[in-house]
Parts: structure tokens; C-alpha cells; sequence
């Protein structure tokens, strides 16, 4: 975390979350001081980094290395039209600063190979993964639980979303891994420029990841750490399953993965769910 107080200009700014009951200019402060590092900018990330934005966390790293598409705009509200053809890191970057220019909005638009992203983690206090394949999911999830990072994960496609919290500070918490195992998913990846994705869907999740980061990096609140909220875009409902962590997790585990797939344990087999989901 970075050095940081809250200024006297910036009570005003944060006071409707300064009145809240947990709240306080200690837990402001936190958030002040803090570095989240988002994976992807678009359909979740968008939401997620303009709330997190607006909520005063200290340090935005973007990492993404697409540029802005037309179709992107049904569902990438940091963007607009003038940014089409741009960067989306920075056309992103730029909305979050003048959101709130006291913030210190970072962009990396590089790619970045599967056994790097432990390097990409210094600093950082919090990951949100908001990324749409699941070789990047893996390789964040294994570079979180090795570095001992919180990771926030979220995920939509059609009208489905999924969230959930692997808080890496606490021991024996479930990883992504337990949740999809590498060698069940790497061939079942669904896009949304195959498949569509609800666009208001995508605002609510990245919505609640951004949430979940703020109560990770206060204490504020019940972070979904061992469980899975599920969104059906739908009907409207939302359900919540327990995620245990597999023994034989082949990154929190002894290693050898056994027989069962499906280790979303809440008396039945793994819900369903999106897939790697959209950005």
C-alpha cells in the first residue's frame, strides 16, 4: 500500500461513505493507500474501475491490450464513441482521472505471458479479474495464491454472471482452480462475440466485484470468500453456493487433481454457470 491520508478537500468528496455506520476517515484512508490491479476494461472491468474510481482507491493499474471497438460501447460505460480505434487503457485512464483526479490511474497494455504475471504483482494490494479466457484466469489465480493477494473474480455471458472472492491472505481458502479445474475448462471457453452478453448484466457484476475489493481492502463487511454468488439476468435471482477448497487442488492442493470435476459443494454438483465470461 501507498502512503496516503485523507485531505480536508476530499471529506466532502467520500462523506456519504463517511456516514456510513463501519465506515470512518481510518477505513478512507485504507483505500487511499491501497493498489488494485485490473485485469481487463471491459464489460466488468469498466464498471468496476469507475466505482473504484469514484470511491477513492489510491491506485488503478488497467492491464489490457485491446482497442476500443464499436461494439464494446453496448456494455463498456467508461468508454465513448470519440474512443473507438483507442487503447482501451487508456481512453479508460482517462474517464477514471477526470472521475477523480486525485487518484494515480496506471495503464500496461502489454501482453503478458502465463509464468509473468507474479511479476506484475508487486505493490499490489488486490486483483480483479475481469478477464475473458481462461488461460489468464489460471495463470492470475495461480499468481495470487503464490504472492498471497486477494483475488476478485467475476464473470458474465449470456444472462448469467458469477462472482467470487479467493482472499489468499487467509489460510485454506478455496482458489478458481477448485472452482473450475484447468483440465476440465481450457477447451470450453465461451465468448461474447459468439454467445452475446446482457449488457446491464455486465454493469451489475462489475459493479459487485468492485464492491467486494472495497470490503477486502476496509474489513468492511462479509466478503464472498468461499462462496459463489450466482446472477441470473433473467429472473432477477441471485444465489449464493459454498466453495470449499479441493485437497487435491493442483495449485492450493497436494497437486494430483482427482476423478471429480465438480467441486462446488452445497449438497449437489457444480451449478452452472458462465464460462470465462467477457471484459
Amino acid at each position: 500500500m501507498r502512503e496516503g491520508k485523507v485531505e480536508d478537500s476530499a471529506l466532502l468528496r467520500y462523506s456519504r461513505h463517511l456516514l456510513l455506520e463501519p465506515w470512518g476517515a481510518e477505513t478512507q484512508e485504507r483505500l487511499t493507500r491501497a493498489h488494485v490491479l485490473i485485469v481487463g476494461v471491459g464489460g466488468l472491468g469498466s464498471p468496476a474501475s469507475l466505482y473504484l474510481a469514484a470511491a477513492g482507491v489510491g491506485t488503478l493499474t488497467l492491464c489490457d491490450g485491446d482497442v476500443v471497438d464499436l461494439t464494446n460501447l453496448q456494455r463498456q460505460i467508461a468508454l465513448a464513441s470519440s474512443d473507438v480505434g483507442r487503447l482501451k487503457v487508456k481512453a479508460t485512464a482517462e474517464r477514471l482521472q477526470q472521475l477523480n483526479p486525485a487518484i494515480d490511474v496506471r495503464v500496461d497494455p502489454r501482453k503478458v505471458a502465463p509464468e509473468a504475471w507474479g511479476e506484475r504483482l508487486g505493490g499490489v494490494d488486490l486483483v480483479l479479474d475481469c478477464c475473458d479466457d481462461f488461460a489468464t484466469r489460471f495463470a492470475l489465480n495461480r499468481a495470487c495464491q503464490e504472492h498471497g493477494i486477494p483475488l476478485v473474480s467475476g464473470a458474465v455471458i449470456r444472462f448469467s454472471a458469477q462472482i467470487s472472492v479467493f482472499d489468499f491472505r487467509q489460510k485454506d481458502t478455496p482458489c478458481y482452480a477448485c472452482l473450475y479445474p484447468p483440465e476440465s475448462w481450457l477447451e470450453e471457453e465461451e465468448r461474447c462475440a459468439l454467445l452475446g452478453v446482457f449488457a446491464p448484466l455486465a454493469g451489475t457484476t462489475g459493479t459487485l466485484q468492485a464492491g467486494e475489493a472495497i470490503k477486502v481492502l476496509t474489513g468492511v463487511g462479509n466478503p464472498l470468500v468461499g462462496r459463489v454468488l450466482l446472477l441470473d439476468g433473467l429472473s432477477s435471482e441471485f444465489r449464493t453456493v459454498r466453495l470449499l477448497r479441493d485437497p487435491l487442488c493442483s495449485v492450493c492442493g497436494c497437486g494430483a487433481r482427482g476423478t471429480d470435476p465438480n467441486p462446488v459443494r452445497d449438497g449437489s454438483r457444480r451449478q452452472p454457470g458462465p464460462s470465462a465470461g467477457e471484459w
